[in-house]
């Protein structure tokens, strides 16, 4: 996948023919089951690949909880898709980006536990949100499987910027909740359609994940758990200063262009804001706050922690920032339930 280019013309007349209807046709006709297009069972691998048309291709993948509050942010997604596109591409923020979209909700108790589209560099991506189901469920604990889409990202997706260039994708992980502590084989199993011998703890799967991918978890403002301290932690423990605070959920789509834009070392954060001014877009602000906030430390903008900023100072045994500080405090990562050592 990942041919074609976007056009926001393709976008406006999809726009008009639908004559006010949603976006969300699949979810908002009563579905109730994973769009076959999106269902990850029996998937070996979605992949970005370079071609003729885009000879260095740059995987980003956003994957979204749609549980309770959370079902808004597709629709706000959807909504700015021209915003998002316009900045990586006519910006110079990335010259070939190529885009999947999915969803998270949980695995213990929902119909759709996780929905994943493909890497696609033109208007099939805004196909892809389109068919998203919505189904708003989630279990009630404050966790969701965030844990089973990061399996997923981290083995089965191919991506020709790892493969061949060594570059990490970028993924974004938008949610209110915390994972789950392990990677159930059960659940691969019946999600997937895949096998794993035992289970496998999250810290080693944040670990394994971020080998390959740049990974941000974005808490917007409105979400049920917005500006929960234990949330915030729990994830600062996973990803260290790559946990971003939004107060404008309206805003995500910038969030995400300008992050990539200072990971490719095409903008600086002054630079990126005039661009969001430039383009009508109302969210600098916001976008400032977010970005400033976790660069705080550095004063820039710091890549994601990879694997080695996970594993903590010498000697700790714990998950640290990429300042290599440690950020939990102890080697528990704080659950619902209570501190769950991993």
């Amino acid at each position: 996948m990942g041919s074609g280019r976007w056009s926001t013309d393709v976008y406006e007349a999809a726009a008009r023919l639908r004559g006010g209807a949603s976006a969300f046709a699949h979810s908002d006709s009563g579905a109730r089951n994973v769009h076959p297009a999106l269902n990850p069972f029996g998937v070996g691998a979605r992949e970005s690949r370079d071609s003729a048309e885009h000879p260095e291709s740059l995987a980003i993948a956003v994957l979204f909880d749609v549980t309770g509050s959370m079902g808004a942010v597709p629709r706000a997604l959807q909504a700015k898709l021209p915003q998002l596109l316009g900045l990586l591409l006519r910006k110079g923020y990335a010259r070939h980006p190529q885009i999947m979209f999915g969803a998270i909700g949980d695995a213990t108790c929902d119909r759709a536990p996780l929905q994943v589209g493909q890497f696609e560099s033109d208007n099939r991506m805004d196909g892809d949100l389109e068919r998203i189901l919505l189904e708003g469920g989630g279990g009630g604990q404050k966790t969701e499987s965030y844990e089973l889409a990061m399996y997923f990202m981290a083995r089965h997706t191919l991506a020709d910027c790892w493969e061949k260039r060594r570059k990490r994708g970028y993924l974004f992980i938008v949610g209110d909740e915390m994972a789950y502590p392990k990677v159930k084989p059960r659940e691969v199993r019946a999600v997937i359609g895949a096998e794993l011998a035992e289970a496998l703890e999250l810290r080693a799967m944040a670990a394994e994940l971020t080998q390959r991918w740049d990974t941000y978890y974005i808490l917007p403002e409105g979400a049920a758990y917005a500006g929960d301290g234990q949330v915030l932690g729990f994830w600062r423990a996973l990803l260290g200063q790559n946990v971003i605070e939004l107060a404008d959920l309206d805003a995500v789509c910038e969030t995400i262009a300008l992050t990539i834009g200072l990971g490719e070392e095409a903008i600086d954060l002054d630079a990126g804001l005039a661009d969001l001014a430039d383009v009508g877009s109302a969210a600098g602000p916001a976008v400032s706050r977010a970005l400033t906030l976790i660069g705080a430390s550095h004063g820039q903008l710091v890549a994601g922690a990879g694997p080695a900023a996970l594993a903590g100072p010498p000697g700790t045994g714990g998950s640290a920032g990429g300042d290599g500080q440690h950020r939990s405090g102890d080697d528990d990562l704080d659950f619902p339930s209570g501190n769950i050592r991993l």
